[in-house]
């Protein structure tokens, strides 16, 4: 098998369990993680005993807090955009691989599920959340996009929730993810090793047989301002909306505006286009191929590095941004497929 100290795959019956093993990182990605996952699920593709797939992550904090954008970062200050990208497009193939496998995916989101964890988890074809589950596609926060299709989970959310989270980095709870779409059902984190063993039969339990489909969710409450504010594709008409809302909700609403406002403009605007398109795009492969073009963009985004230094590296929260406003980005700084 294709083993790395970082990440363990092991044969359970006709099961094929893989176990993300950075517990301290909260097992964010690194490229060998991802390259050797790539490797191990194309064999099992390929493996008729193997029935059923799960993806678990070791520790307590969560399955994944993300990609390893720091040393990302770090091949792109070192003149090697060749290497990060080659991060890129190994994570998007496993994201792929996970959304149109030839048999079940299992993935327990349990605890942090953020970012690259929405790619491992959020395309599996039976998604488990917790009532430990924290979930975000925080990219706007470092200068960067919603990417391992994430656009094609939260473009298809109920109403404007989806361009909230995309646009705000908002963390929000199981519950919330079942409610959106991006997981089936929330079950007692205490009942997961118990599942992780029963998938060892190859059989794939409903989702109704492990827990609650149908739960109340926090997001639920604000959907009248959130629908009516996010509407459209201006960034900037979406921020003033936010700013003067003075309905139910307003305090929510001004602090959505706040939180925007400390993102990357560039980041936002962008997001925004992205997420639209992928509206239209309507498959995961395809808004996994914007991605990918996406990615090139902000390999020579000094946006980019400049978030992931002020929130990872020096962690000072002092981004330094090429633009001052959403309302400064012209449209013609959107790559041309965006345009």
């Amino acid at each position: 098998m294709s083993e790395t100290t970082e990440v363990r795959f092991e044969r359970r019956g006709a099961s094929g369990l893989v176990t993300l093993d950075r517990p301290k990182a909260i097992n964010s990605l690194t490229w060998a993680m991802v390259d050797a996952m790539r490797a191990q699920l194309r064999e099992w593709a390929a493996d008729d005993a193997v029935r059923v797939v799960a993806i678990t992550g070791a520790g307590e904090k969560g399955l994944c807090a993300g990609g390893d954008v720091v040393s990302v970062r770090r091949s792109l200050l070192d003149g090697d955009p060749d290497a990060a990208l080659a991060f890129f497009d190994t994570e998007y193939d496993v994201d792929a691989l996970i959304g149109t496998f030839p048999v079940p995916t299992v993935a327990f989101m349990d605890g942090v599920c953020m970012g690259g964890g929405i790619g491992i988890g959020g395309h599996a074809s039976l998604r488990l959340v917790t009532e430990r589950t924290k979930i975000a596609m925080p990219e706007t926060k470092i200068g960067f996009f919603p990417d391992v299709g994430g656009l094609h989970l939260l473009a298809a959310a109920p109403g404007e929730l989806g361009t909230h989270l995309a646009l705000t980095s908002t963390v929000a709870t199981g519950a919330d993810a079942v409610m959106l779409g991006m997981a089936d059902v929330l079950v007692s984190s205490e009942h997961l090793p118990g599942i992780v063993e029963g998938l060892a039969s190859g059989e794939v339990p409903a989702p109704a047989d492990l827990g609650s489909t149908s739960h109340p969710a926090p997001l639920e409450k604000d959907r009248a301002w959130i629908d009516a504010c996010y509407a459209g594709d201006d960034a900037a008409a979406i921020l003033t909306r936010l700013e003067e809302w003075d309905g139910e909700g307003a305090d929510r609403a001004h602090e959505a505006a706040a939180a925007i406002r400390a993102r990357s403009p560039f980041s936002v605007c962008l997001t925004l286009a992205a997420l639209r398109r992928a509206a239209r795009l309507g498959t995961l492969e395809a808004v996994l191929d914007q991605d990918r073009a996406l990615a090139r963009v902000f390999a020579e985004e000094p946006d980019f590095r400049e978030g992931v230094r002020a929130l990872l590296v020096d962690k000072s929260n002092d981004p330094h941004w090429r633009h001052a406003s959403v309302a400064d980005v012209p449209r013609t700084d959107l790559p041309p497929v965006l345009r």
